[in-house]
Order: C-alpha cells, then sequence, then structure tokens
C-alpha cells in the first residue's frame, strides 16, 4: 500500500551506488524513500532507512507511473545493465521516468557524466560548454540530455541534473578506481595509473556529489525548470594524484604504481562484450578534461568535498 507524502521520493535504482547514495542524503533531510525493483523480496538489501518498496522493472511505464503516484521527486539512477544496450534500454527507461513525472508533477533528480564531450572539448568544461560527442554512448547520453531539457520546456517537468566525473565511494563497485586502479581495494597489491603522466581527470567522491543532489533539492523552488551544473569533484591534475592517495592510505609496505595495461582491454575484446563497450571511452583516460563548478557554488556555496585521502579510505574500505 503507498504512504505518499509531498516529502516522498520515488529511486528508480536504489540498489546502485548512485541511487543508494542520492536516497541516504535525502533521508537524512527527512525524506520518506520509495524504490522499484525487479529483485524479490529476499534480494532486497536492509539498508539504515526505512524503504517503500515496490516490484516492477524501470522498463514498464505502468509501473514506473503508478510507483510514482504522489512522490514530489524521482531519481533517475538507472543505467543498462552490463555497459550495453544504451540505445535500446536506456531512452526508454528515462521516457518511462519522465512521463512518470510529468504526470506526478515530480521533480527529476538525474547524474549526467561527461560522455557528451570529445577529446576535442576544452580541458575545463562548464555548463555552457558545447556537447560534442563521437561515441556511440556519448550520442545517447546527449539525447537523454535533450529529452530532459525538452520535457523541462516543454511539458513542465522539472529537472535537476549534476554532471560529474568517474564514481569512487563505498560501496562503488563497477567503476574505473575499484575495478582497474585499486582492484582488490585494500588488499590491492598494485596500483594503477590509467593515465598518462600530465594527463587531468574528474573524479566524484558519491557522498559528496549526493550531498550537492540533496542541497539543490533544499533549494528546488528557486532554480530553472532545467538545471544542469557541472560538480567539480576531485580534480587529478597530475594524472598520478589519485593512485598516490591510493599508496599512502594503503601504508606500508607501499604498493608499487604502474601503468594501467591497455592491451590487455583490446586483446579481451574480441570475447568480451563489456570490454568492447569500455574500449569506446578510452578517449577519456588520453586527454585532460575537468569539471567547473563555478555555478554550483553560486547556489550551494562551497561545493560538498570530503579531503581526498579520507575518500579513498573510505573507498578501499571492504564492503559487508
Amino acid at each position: 500500500m503507498s504512504h505518499s507524502s509531498p516529502r516522498t521520493v520515488l529511486v528508480l535504482g536504489l540498489t546502485g551506488a548512485i541511487g543508494l547514495g542520492i536516497a541516504s542524503a535525502l533521508a537524512s533531510r527527512g525524506w520518506s524513500i520509495r524504490a522499484l525493483t525487479r529483485r524479490p523480496q529476499n534480494g532486497r538489501p536492509v539498508l539504515p532507512f526505512e524503504v517503500e518498496w515496490w516490484s516492477g522493472d524501470v522498463l514498464d511505464s505502468n509501473a514506473v507511473a503508478a510507483a510514482a503516484e504522489g512522490v514530489a521527486l524521482i531519481v533517475h539512477g538507472v543505467n543498462p545493465p552490463g555497459y550495453q544496450r544504451w540505445r535500446e534500454d536506456g531512452l526508454p527507461m528515462l521516457a518511462n521516468t519522465i512521463a512518470a513525472a510529468e504526470k506526478a508533477g515530480a521533480t527529476i533528480l538525474f547524474p549526467a557524466n561527461v560522455y557528451v564531450f570529445s577529446i576535442a572539448s576544452p580541458q575545463f568544461v562548464d555548463e555552457k560548454t558545447p556537447r560534442t560527442p563521437t561515441t556511440r554512448k556519448g550520442k545517447v547520453r546527449l539525447e537523454m540530455e535533450q529529452m530532459l531539457e525538452e520535457a523541462a520546456t516543454r511539458r513542465g517537468v522539472r529537472v535537476i541534473a549534476l554532471r560529474a566525473g568517474d564514481f569512487f565511494g563505498p560501496g562503488v563497485k563497477s567503476s574505473w578506481f575499484a575495478q582497474a586502479m585499486a582492484k582488490g581495494g585494500h588488499s590491492a597489491k598494485v596500483i594503477r595509473t590509467l593515465t598518462p603522466a600530465g594527463i587531468g581527470h574528474a573524479w566524484a567522491y558519491l557522498p559528496d556529489l549526493a550531498e550537492a543532489f540533496a542541497r539543490l533539492v533544499d533549494r528546488r523552488t528557486e532554480l530553472p525548470a532545467f538545471t544542469l551544473l557541472p560538480f567539480g569533484g576531485h580534480s587529478d591534475r597530475t594524472g598520478r594524484m589519485m593512485a598516490e592517495a591510493v599508496q599512502w592510505v594503503l601504508g606500508q609496505p607501499p604498493r608499487p604504481i604502474r601503468s594501467f595495461p591497455w592491451v590487455m582491454l583490446w586483446l579481451g575484446a574480441p570475447f568480451s562484450a563489456f570490454l568492447r563497450e569500455a574500449l569506446e571511452m578510452t578517449w577519456l583516460w588520453k586527454t585532460t578534461l575537468l569539471l567547473d563548478d563555478t555555478a554550483l557554488r553560486r547556489l550551494i556555496g562551497e561545493e560538498p568535498h570530503t579531503p581526498l585521502d579520507e575518500a579513498v579510505k573510505s573507498a578501499l574500505a571492504p564492503t559487508a
């Protein structure tokens, strides 16, 4: 049974890192959390806040609309599984979220990424930087952003989106940080740098990003209908800052820092759909791309920013 209120948020993707992160930040502010999931009851996680679980699939427009009835916010924290089927599944899922938000009068929270840029983009990007994707996934992500903007300007759907770099943090398992740079977490034997020396890269500590979303929600009545802002996060300007932070946190004996063997992705790609998809985005590790958060700071003050060593320690800690 639904127990909706003006302080209820529907989280699509609560069992994923970004959905859980934003839900946690909102729950700490007194929001009631509702979630739509395909998981059976015995497969749903026990969380530190109460969750009103609804059974259903985000690809089912009726299920999303029903779950969204009476909510004030919808967190679109879902992506196609296996890093595949971005156009086939990603666009319909977002279309269902938009339709449900329009019907419920809810604001959509959307985590945007840097896929919409390219190797020709400037080193620092802000909310006005032209979006010039050259990859398939980048073009789909641009379509998603355009869908949200069109929904805001023509259909009255309010949107709050933050553009962030690569995620890392507690519980973030499907990430370059967890799977490549510090594979094995606190037990990692080798630390990998992913960029050549001197190439900068943007990282987003997930709890900080979630807190930034929550602060924008606190001020949502003051925002334009469509708000999409860069989140600065942790800017690794040298290409080694993040790896050196991992090395320091892991302590003695110091783990060696070595270059990531990108050739292994090429060798494995013919046998792995995931690797083939990942190869398309390797341009992000070959050029400096950092995020200018000036516009965000004008709205919320200083961006939430956990010190890097503390953030890395949390990201490396074993999870239950």
